[in-house]
């Protein structure tokens, strides 16, 4: 059977997810939106990613090829014009206001770096686990476990480090330390064993994105006002994902491994130099973040009324944000 099934797991956990939100989730409205969903925002921003990302995706196999220029055109001029659409609507998909504050843009400016460098990072690691070290696909997905169980395990706690000394000094380290992770992973070469060549580097980004999360989530929500907290979320939850989108297209381009076999010793290098890009992106991360966020405590919309009511308790707060 085709790999490509494996996308329809996806189908029974949304049905479930919109089951569970009708049932449970309390509604909450903005009373001032009265104008229909803005539809022509959604599509050209979705016209313009997928435009994008496809012709950065295709042109490497393909070539100059007309779909592909297409797509690019395409693509760019439905980004351009997303935000003078949006400038001329009563109340548009994304309120260009928003951006208007150095904590939220500065906070977002670090989401996309890190997960950029982080989503690329994972793509081409797994890539290198299987074709140059042989391991299995179900031993290269669980060399990245450790990752998994070092956020579950810390999240909540960094969350309540930077409820009490501000977002600001978690979200410079933290990008700074899965920089170093990155790095360490760089050097894994033929020969090393998880445990001298993987699991160093694995353990490092785990704790540096723990550091990075929760307080960068509290830095977007603390920067926006209650009424704009939901497209507060998605932009950063969508700029997140567009980050992983660019970088999956584009790592390997910079890492001048679309013509390499696996096979070959400058396939190697050229993961090495794709991994060391994204520890340089997550530099960038960390130091726009030292630049833009608050020191202080994340207060403001995250302690308003509406939000510690859902908590249940205003001191909980960041177990929420976690």
């Amino acid at each position: 059977m085709s790999w490509r099934l494996v996308f329809l797991i996806n189908v029974p956990l949304a049905a479930a997810a919109v089951a569970i939100t009708l049932r449970h989730v309390p509604e909450s409205r903005d009373l001032d939106a009265v104008d229909p969903p803005d539809l022509t925002g959604a599509l050209l921003v979705s016209v313009g990613l997928g435009g994008v990302v496809f012709a950065l995706i295709q042109g490497p196999a393909h070539g100059i090829s007309p779909p592909v220029v297409a797509a690019a055109v395409v693509g760019i001029v439905a980004l351009v014009a997303f935000p003078l659409v949006e400038r001329r609507r009563r109340q548009p998909l994304v309120p260009l206001e928003i951006f208007r504050s150095r904590q939220f843009s500065g906070a977002n400016v670090t989401t996309l770096a890190v997960y950029a460098a982080f989503g690329g990072a994972l793509f081409l690691l797994v890539l290198e686990l299987q074709q140059v070290l042989h391991y299995s696909a179900t031993a290269a997905g669980s060399a990245l476990l450790p990752i998994t169980l070092i956020m579950l395990t810390l999240s909540s706690r960094t969350a309540k480090l930077s409820q009490r000394i501000g977002p600001r000094l978690p979200m410079t380290v933290g990008p700074m330390v899965v920089a170093a992770g990155l790095v360490l992973l760089s050097l894994l070469r033929p020969g090393d064993t998880y445990v001298s060549g993987v699991l160093g580097g694995v353990v490092v980004v785990g704790l540096g994105l723990a550091l990075t999360v929760p307080p960068l989530t509290a830095a977007v929500m603390g920067a926006v006002d209650e009424r704009h907290m939901g497209v507060g979320s998605g932009v950063n939850n969508a700029l997140a994902r567009i980050g992983t989108l660019l970088s999956v297209a584009l790592l390997p381009l910079a890492g001048a491994l679309t013509d390499l076999s696996p096979a070959d010793p400058a396939y190697r290098d050229g993961i090495s130099r794709a991994l060391l890009l994204s520890a340089g992106l997550c530099v960038i991360g960390g130091l726009v973040a030292f630049v833009t966020v608050r020191r202080a405590a994340v207060v403001g919309p995250l302690t308003q009324p509406s939000l510690s009511h859902a908590c249940g308790d205003p001191c909980m707060l960041d177990e929420h944000v976690a």
